[in-house]
């Protein structure tokens, strides 16, 4: 990767930890308890932060597209943590002619129960290789869901890109099942000696 790439990430690293890190005693989706909560909508839904996450995270991929020569058409993954993600990589795939522009698409939680019905909206045909993107993947059960709805609709999984991953056994889950998972930060990077595991 370039200087370039680098000082982006870390620039990123700043701003996750600035926006999107809190300390305390949180109450998780997965039922458990933690010391600290990532919330990475405060900073994919920031300006700076969305220009960044779509820099480095298109970075990442072109890189992996040109390594595997996958023929990756679009990414997305489950609304809503992975939609402003995926929005900022089509968005920087295109400004930065990329060697692939990337569309975008979002996987909603059910079908519209109006219109075409869709489960998948936006830029996804049936026969596309995708990228699956989430913010967090701590259990991995969104980023799965998303998996399965592509599959379900037609799509075949390139691979798993992720923003940051809590190191709580998601990516683990998500290789078992014959997926590549990319990420761009460990959850030590954003919360210290807190966040490594005992």
């Amino acid at each position: 990767m370039s200087q370039g790439f680098d000082a982006d990430r870390q620039q990123l690293l700043a701003k996750l930890k600035e926006k999107s890190v809190f300390f305390g005693d949180f109450l998780l989706s997965s039922g458990g308890r933690s010391p600290f909560y990532i919330d990475c909508r405060l900073t994919t839904l920031d300006p700076e932060g969305a220009c960044l996450v779509g820099r480095v995270m298109n970075a990442m991929i072109q890189r992996e597209i040109a390594a595997t020569a996958l023929p990756i058409a679009a990414v997305g993954g489950l609304t809503m943590g992975a939609d402003p993600v995926a929005l900022a990589i089509g968005m920087t795939s295109w400004m930065e002619s990329s060697p692939k522009i990337l569309n975008v698409f979002s996987v909603r939680k059910a079908p519209k129960a109006h219109g075409q019905t869709k489960l998948i909206e936006g830029g996804f045909t049936p026969g596309d290789t995708v990228v699956v993107l989430d913010d967090v993947v701590t259990r991995g059960d969104s980023t799965l869901k998303a998996i399965e709805s592509v599959e379900q609709a037609g799509g075949k999984v390139g691979f798993v890109a992720v923003l940051v991953d809590r190191d709580e056994g998601g990516s683990d889950k998500i290789r078992s099942l014959g997926h590549k998972v990319l990420s761009v930060f460990k959850r030590v990077e954003l919360t210290g000696d807190l966040g490594a595991n005992p």
